[in-house]
């Protein structure tokens, strides 16, 4: 059996690659430990960066910060998988840092990602590689319209996809991403009429020692995830469906650490994957007051290879609603007093600094007897949070 990274008896500091709203919530569960945490990042006061006194704010690219990040971490983790596997092999050199280089290089870039899990078994819409507009419109001969155009990589939160519903908008997503400044490879996919999307978390730590968390139903309104339901409100079955097809995903990129994996159902009760997060993700915040071990915790546990805490609920179920922001200036709300007067809700912000429209400034986890039970005291204290 492969010993733990961590020993408690002697100083230990995670390094987390971004000092996001994912980092900050990692961060705590360390501290929680007895772990320090060492922080990288674009700018300083991150609201991971703020809490702790080896913040590096030059950034990943900066070299002379990168080392001394280095030097400061006994093992790193990362909250986003935009980070070039090249710099994760530069680190890999002197730390170990999890999720691996390899397994980054089969996620990071979309086409990658559905050919490894397509060549696994797993189930995915069509997909092809994007080289040339003609590209485009064979793909939409032979698979139908609609369908989906993406950027290979850096999308999140629907930046970088775009929705072809006939073949006259092809040049226009053409000129969209292949003849700006910054042209980005793209894939194709076809478009899945779904009824529900799914996500399941896994934590995974070297030992091959894995976590389910429950199946749940994600709620999207402009590309980005305002609600989640736990558990999804579907049969016992398909949740089961859902959670092998996450395993059987993290095992097949031998991931260590935690991931999200989102998922479609269909109308014919087929489940389809569509993307997968090599991090803590957002379907996951619930689990912070509605699981018996938080995502962040067992992101901790898995990437020092310690034994994994158990992923089951321990409430009947929650709901989760991100607080995305309605105005632009300061990140502070102004106020939360009604909505703190909610019982069995809990209440994260993020600490950022600025607020724009659509960001996610913080989030909501309410708990209840039924789905039903905690989505409506969630929305209840959605109404009483004034920006």
């Amino acid at each position: 059996m492969l010993p733990s990274i961590y020993n408690p008896s002697e100083p230990f500091t995670i390094g987390l690659l971004g000092g996001g709203q994912l980092a900050k919530m990692t961060a705590q569960e360390a501290y929680k430990m007895g772990i320090r945490v060492a922080v990288i990042e674009h700018g300083a006061d991150s609201p991971a960066g703020f809490m702790t006194k080896k913040e590096f704010s030059g950034g990943w690219k900066n070299s002379a910060d990168l080392e001394a990040f280095i030097q400061a971490s006994d093992i790193i983790t990362l909250e986003n998988e935009f980070i070039d596997p090249d710099i994760l092999d530069v680190i890999a050199e002197r730390r170990l840092v999890f999720p691996t280089p390899d397994t980054m290089r089969l996620v990071q870039d979309k086409f990658i990602q559905k050919q490894t899990f397509s060549a696994s078994g797993i189930p995915t819409p069509h997909f092809a590689e994007i080289s040339t507009k003609q590209d485009l419109v064979d793909f939409g001969t032979k698979h139908g319209y609609p369908f989906v155009a993406k950027t290979r990589k850096f999308g999140y939160d629907g930046y970088g996809n775009a929705t072809i519903k006939r073949d006259t908008e092809i040049d226009m997503v053409w000129r969209r991403f292949m003849e700006g400044e910054d042209p980005r490879p793209l894939l194709a996919e076809s478009f899945v009429t779904f009824t529900k999307e799914l996500a399941v978390m896994v934590a995974r730590n070297k030992r091959g020692e894995i976590a389910v968390y429950p199946c749940v139903q994600t709620i999207q309104q402009g590309h980005i995830c305002v609600t989640v339901l736990a558990p999804a409100p579907i049969e016992t079955a398909l949740q089961k469906r859902a959670q092998d097809i996450a395993v059987a995903c993290v095992e097949t990129i031998n991931g260590v650490g935690v991931f999200g994996i989102e998922m479609f159902l269909t109308a014919d009760d087929d489940i389809v994957f569509n993307e997968i997060a090599p991090r803590p993700h957002n379907s996951g915040h619930y689990t912070i007051e509605a699981c018996y071990t938080s995502q962040f915790e067992n992101c901790i546990r898995a990437v020092t290879n310690l034994p994994l805490g158990s992923a089951e609920m321990r409430v009947p179920a929650a709901c989760m609603i991100n607080l995305l922001g309605e105005r632009t200036g300061s990140g502070i709300p102004d106020s939360v007093i009604e909505m703190l007067k909610v019982d069995d809700v809990a209440l994260h912000l993020y600490g950022k600094k600025d607020v724009r429209m659509g960001r996610k400034m913080g989030h909501l986890t309410a708990t209840g007897a039924t789905v039903d039970d905690a989505f409506q005291r969630a929305s209840l204290a959605l109404n009483r949070f004034v920006w």
